[in-house]
């Protein structure tokens, strides 16, 4: 009988935060899609800032956010998968091992503002790519790292051991039995955790702030070597640091609910993804 009513009880508060959480984002969410949605047209999203921001667009922003997530991806995705494929797959039980993960799992909680500051004595002075594109989004690259290598490996985990060994049973190479029997069946799990990763560091203003993210640039970069805007630091600027905040504050709510609207696109897709390919896979 007690361990009914603990169960309970249990159910009870867990139910309760959840409801909690979502009570909040739910107000949090309906108050600026309430006082962005007006904002938002064709306008609005395909025209560049003017007046010192007070009129026009975002859209050098959108496309800024775009292309600086495009190199994240290109950098932080194939070497996070393959590192997490050798750790979990090549990397024999060790310390050496135990130290390579305790130092990915922490690097996942370094602040973001510390990226920033690394990625400017790396990228923009070291290897002298300047304030850029490129070197915002290799920023940002390392900043999804370690949740890529994290999430890749705990897929990779989910295949039962049985399918490597039938593989290699029948005389497959090591390579060969991890690209068709235990890939295929991660990659889910895989192109989640890189998804959601990507969609934090699109909303990331910290890293992009010292490495190539400009206040006012009306024009559109012409190479990865120009700064750029970008949603995030263009809302903290509309937000913050702007000479008339009380003006802007419509086009704050609008660009806040545009990059809700990115991050709400790419963690949609994520699960899209992940469904198509579990039905190929049954099928």
């Amino acid at each position: 009988m007690k361990k009914k009513w603990a169960e309970k009880i249990g159910f009870a508060l867990l139910s309760s935060a959840a409801v909690l959480v979502l009570l909040f984002l739910g107000i949090i969410i309906w108050d600026i899609f309430s006082k962005g949605v007006g904002v938002i047209s064709w306008q609005f999203l395909t025209q560049a800032p003017r007046e010192g921001m007070t009129e026009g667009g975002i859209f050098p922003a959108i496309l800024g956010t775009f292309l600086v997530s495009l190199i994240t991806v290109l950098f932080a995705v194939p070497l996070g998968m393959f590192a997490a494929i050798y750790l979990n797959e090549y990397a024999l039980p060790g310390r050496t091992t135990r130290l390579i993960r305790l130092a990915i799992r922490n690097l996942s909680g370094v602040p973001s503002i510390v990226y920033g500051l690394f990625g400017v004595v790396l990228f923009v002075q070291m290897m002298k790519l300047g304030t850029s594109v490129l070197s915002a989004g290799l920023t940002l690259g390392l900043l999804t790292l370690p949740w890529t290598i994290t999430a890749s490996e705990e897929a990779l985990k989910t295949v039962p051991k049985s399918y490597r060994e039938g593989a290699l049973a029948l005389g497959a190479t090591k390579w060969y039995a991890i690209r068709t029997n235990v890939l295929p069946y991660a990659i889910p799990g895989m192109l989640t955790g890189v998804i959601l990763g990507l969609a934090r560091a699109a909303g990331e203003t910290a890293p992009i702030l010292f490495t190539g993210a400009a206040f006012f640039l009306p024009h559109l970069p012409k190479s990865l070597f120009d700064q750029f805007m970008a949603l995030p630091y263009h809302l903290y600027i509309l937000a913050t640091q702007h000479h008339d905040i009380a003006k802007v504050r419509p086009i704050a709510y609008g660009t806040a609910l545009v990059l809700l609207g990115l991050i709400l696109l790419l963690s949609t897709s994520a699960i899209y993804f992940r469904y198509r390919y579990r039905q190929r896979m049954r099928s």
